[in-house]
Formats: C-alpha cells, structure tokens, sequence
C-alpha cells in the first residue's frame, strides 16, 4: 500500500511521511460484500478498520447507533481497550477497508507516535459519548 493513499484518507491525514510508511507497511487492504460482518458484538477484537470506501451499520444491543464511512475507524475499543467488541459491524455497502492488527496498532506507539494519538484520541471522545 502506498502512503499516498493513506493520506488521502482523512483519519490519516496531517500525519509525518515517515509514520504513514509505518502504517502502510502494516495494513491490509480487505474487499468487502455488503452484508459481510466484519465485528460482533461481545466477540474478542483482533484488528482495528479505517474504512476506505462504502458505509457500514454499528449496532450495539440490538439497536443501530450510528453508520460509519470513509475516514471512520471502527474496531478501536477491543483492541485499545477491553479485549471484546462493543458494537457489531456489518457492511451496508460494498467496502474497502483497511485492517490493522493488534501487535502493529501497539507498535504504532513507538513507530508512529502521532498516529497512535490519534487512535487514543479517537477512543477517550467516544468513551466520552457512552459516558465512561
């Protein structure tokens, strides 16, 4: 994946050349149908999703609490946080995505500082959200 790309996403953008390489060098790029479940609910979180392309449905007790999009990232709480999903994810259109992983998301935290900021940034405002 070039770095390029990832700045033109706008959860990447601003961010140092140098730690956009990081993160290109780590993430996978997935095709999704829509329909395609990429979180459960209350299962544990392995990977953190920056979408690319398309939309997906967040559902968390049953209820659709918000529709995420290009730039969203989805997936932060399991991997940053509690180990387990805290909302279901399931795409509402054909996606493209890009995955990162548990080991390369905790080693962005030496590679790519800012990039990990944001990330725990991201986490703390929608903890803010569920109110703790």
């Amino acid at each position: 994946m070039e770095p390029e790309r990832l700045a033109a996403i706008p959860f990447f953008a601003g961010l140092p050349e140098a730690e956009l390489a990081e993160i290109a060098a780590v993430a996978s790029e997935l095709e999704l149908e829509s329909g395609h479940v990429i979180a459960n609910e209350g299962d544990l979180g392995h990977a953190v999703f920056v979408i690319e392309e398309g939309t997906a449905d967040v559902v968390t007790d049953g209820t659709t609490v918000a529709r995420a999009g290009p730039g969203d990232v989805v997936g932060e709480v399991a991997v940053l946080r509690s180990g387990r999903r805290t909302a279901s994810v399931t795409a509402a259109t054909p996606m493209r995505v890009l995955a990162l992983f548990k080991r390369d998301v905790w080693a962005l935290e030496r590679r790519a500082p800012e990039a990990a900021g944001k990330l725990r940034a991201l986490l703390d405002e929608r903890s803010g959200q569920r109110g703790g």
